[in-house]
C-alpha cells in the first residue's frame, strides 16, 4: 500500500481531501473545509507536475492558509453588510431608534400602542396624536418607545 502511495502521490492527497470533505460535512463547523479543498487541490497539482513530498507538504499548508485567508476576507466584508450595529443584537428597542412609523390609533394622553411589523409596542409621546400621525422614535425606556411627530417634509 505505501508503494502505492510513494508511486502516486496524488492519490494520497485526493483521498486526504475527499475525507476532510466528509468530516466537514458530519461537523459543519468549517475548519475542515478548506483543508479538504487545499488537499484536492494540492492531488490536482500533483497529478499534473510531480514533486517531492517536501514540495507537497508545502504546497498543501500554503494552500491550506491561502484558502482560509480568502474565506476570512469574504466573510468579514460580508459580515459588515449584515451585522447589526453593535452592541444592538437582539436589542429590537435600539434598533429602532431613528425610524418613522404611522400610527394606527390615536394616542390618548400621550399614550397607546403602535404597530411596527407583526408587534405592537406601547409608544409615549408629549402630545395626543391622532390615528394616522407621522411619528419617529427617538427613545426607548423600557420596553416603552418614545415618540414625536415627523414634521412634513
Amino acid at each position: 500500500m505505501i508503494a502505492l502511495v510513494l508511486a502516486h502521490p496524488h492519490f494520497f492527497w485526493l483521498s486526504l481531501g475527499g475525507l476532510l470533505l466528509a468530516a466537514e460535512m458530519l461537523g459543519g463547523s468549517g475548519y475542515l473545509l478548506w483543508s479538504g479543498v487545499a488537499a484536492a487541490a494540492t492531488g490536482l497539482i500533483t497529478w499534473a507536475l510531480p514533486l517531492s513530498w517536501a514540495w507537497q507538504g508545502a504546497l498543501f499548508a500554503a494552500l491550506t492558509l491561502l484558502a482560509a485567508w480568502l474565506w476570512w476576507k469574504w466573510l468579514s466584508r460580508r459580515g459588515d453588510r449584515q451585522r447589526p450595529a453593535q452592541g444592538q443584537l437582539n436589542q429590537r428597542g435600539q434598533q429602532l431608534l431613528g425610524q418613522r412609523f404611522t400610527l394606527d390609533n390615536a394616542l390618548v394622553n400621550g399614550r397607546g400602542h403602535m404597530r411596527v411589523g407583526d408587534s405592537s409596542w406601547p409608544v409615549l409621546a408629549d402630545d395626543d396624536l391622532p390615528a394616522g400621525s407621522k411619528v419617529e422614535v427617538i427613545a426607548v425606556e423600557g420596553i416603552v418607545l418614545r415618540i414625536r411627530l415627523t414634521p412634513p417634509r
